[in-house]
């Protein structure tokens, strides 16, 4: 936390920023943000707002971050309430990204739609924050396979030896001791997840073409879960 009045001026300074840019985001799109129109509702000349953020790359930046956490922590939130149960947990996780993506379209849309021309998102600022939920989920996957709700393919998976380096350094990384095929898997479950979603916020589907989309929602869920090995006692 900052500890001086100048410091915590700056970081106020800097939450302002974000916020009055977000307000730009939803309002004007990513591809329109402009620190002229952010200083302007900051009520400052446009040269001071680049000591604080030197260029609308940089804005977009703060902004992705931002909107990564801003999900991951909603996620969290959402998982410290829920039950002991790993699989009821992935179901919990599912439906809060599609809860907060619907809540914050414009966020989303910069998170997971079309790139902003021009703009390409540093990783070392981004990746931490945008992989939060996706690690939640490869750990929810790691605690139903060693609770046994998760089965085995009747076949082993094949790979090649360049990818089954990627699948250690996975592994290593996020300190699972989960098999190859359920890392397919589990990249299968978060790919086609955020794929749904998108197709409902940036309405793929047509305004007619499913009456309730909720259970259609409910219902994907229940399919990712079969392909993640999901079988229910029936």
């Amino acid at each position: 936390m900052p500890t001086t009045p100048r410091a915590r001026a700056r970081a106020q300074t800097m939450t302002d920023i974000v916020r009055i840019g977000r307000e730009h985001l939803a309002t004007d799109g990513a591809a329109a943000l402009s620190l002229r129109a952010v200083a302007r509702d900051l009520g400052v000349v446009s040269s001071a707002v680049y000591r604080y953020v030197s260029s609308r790359d940089e804005l977009l930046t703060l902004l992705v971050v931002d909107g990564y956490n801003a999900l991951a922590d909603e996620v969290d939130a959402a998982l410290a309430e829920s039950p002991d149960d790993p699989i009821e947990q992935i179901r919990i996780l599912a439906r809060t990204v599609r809860r907060w993506a619907h809540a914050e379209s414009a966020r989303y849309g910069l998170l997971f739609g079309t790139p902003v021309p021009g703009y390409d998102a540093p990783a070392d600022q981004t990746m931490a924050p945008g992989t939060r939920v996706i690690i939640s989920l490869q750990s929810l996957f790691a605690r139903a396979y060693r609770s046994g709700q998760l089965q085995a393919p009747s076949t082993d998976v094949r790979i090649s030896s360049s990818l089954a380096t990627n699948f250690a350094q996975i592994r290593d990384e996020l300190q699972l001791d989960i098999p190859d095929w359920l890392i397919v898997r589990g990249v299968t479950f978060w790919a086609s997840l955020f794929g749904a979603v998108s197709a409902d916020v940036f309405d793929m589907y047509g305004t007619e073409t499913f009456t309730d989309r909720d259970e259609l929602f409910e219902l994907q869920i229940d399919a990712l879960l079969d392909v993640l090995g999901h079988r229910p006692d029936h």
